[in-house]
């Protein structure tokens, strides 16, 4: 009966396999392109995963650039929106908008590889020119600075997974010698600990375990121990040392963009590299 319907809809609104409701004889056309002489760019960008995290069936498997089309007034409206903004996914679907290919789950990325779409929507939407207010890590001093978006460097996957196409790496513990094996966080990832942090503010509940909250994601397995609860107390009791050597080790090698720059303080003189902050003005720019 099904069958019936669409061959009857087909023969009604001639629509084509891949085309549903379109007509063949309604020409589609490109009014910004023919009317008003403008194309919207695309631009390509490189991922800094190269693809190596991603299984085989994966559109961005082995992929070590990937497309985005600039930002539009459309775009700004998602930007602006209260409901995806309160619900923490205004940048998810930011970049769903913009990725080219739409068969990417944007929030299955990793952070890095979504940090670098980020910073290239604003340099093709707004420009190079970032300026935001930060504090002088010599003096304390808050000033404005500008800071060119372009210079940024791309930290690029070194780190082998333990299997190819997946997203899983190896570390051994200096401590402790126990196995670890870690992943870098996702989309989903940052989304939920993003939400879990909120709700426990609403409850009054202390926020400030970040670093073990973080951990907790990130590990897959301890010596080949995969139950999350039992991660859970080795993390909270694991030595400082552990933690800290682990922390590292996963930032050295966490694939994306290094938010951090070289300022001249107007106050005490002193050039220092700061942490560029993603704050509103990130993309929401004051442009004379």
């Amino acid at each position: 009966m099904s069958d019936e319907r669409e061959n009857k809809n087909q023969q009604v609104f001639g629509s084509q396999p891949g085309q549903p409701g379109v007509h063949p004889s309604i020409k589609r056309r490109d009014v910004m392109k023919e009317d008003f002489g403008y194309e919207v760019p695309v631009e390509t960008v490189p991922l800094p995963s190269m693809g190596l995290t991603y299984p085989a069936d994966h559109p961005l498997h082995g992929q070590e650039t990937t497309m985005v089309r600039a930002m539009t007034a459309r775009d700004e409206d998602i930007l602006t929106s209260r409901a995806l903004i309160k619900k923490g996914i205004v940048i998810s679907h930011l970049l769903k908008s913009c990725l080219v290919d739409k068969s990417v789950d944007v929030d299955e990325m990793l952070s890095g590889d979504r940090n670098a779409l980020m910073v290239a929507l604003r340099v093709t939407g707004y420009g190079a020119e970032y300026n935001v207010e930060v504090d002088c890590p010599a003096c304390g001093e808050r000033s404005k600075q500008s800071f060119d978006l372009t210079q940024l460097n791309v930290s690029r996957l070194t780190l082998s997974p333990t299997i190819a196409g997946t997203n899983s790496f190896e570390f051994e513990l200096p401590v402790t010698k126990k196995k670890v094996k870690f992943r870098f966080l996702t989309g989903y990832d940052e989304q939920e600990i993003m939400v879990i942090s909120e709700r426990k503010k609403k409850q009054g509940i202390n926020t400030e375990n970040v670093v073990t909250e973080r951990l907790k994601y990130s590990i897959l397995s301890i010596d080949n121990i995969v139950d999350k609860n039992k991660i859970g107390m080795f993390v909270g009791n694991m030595p400082a040392r552990d933690s800290l050597a682990l922390r590292k080790f996963i930032d050295k090698q966490e694939p994306g963009i290094e938010m951090k720059s070289w300022m001249d303080c107007n106050a005490c003189y002193e050039t220092s590299e700061v942490r560029l902050p993603l704050g509103a003005a990130f993309f929401w720019p004051d442009i004379d």
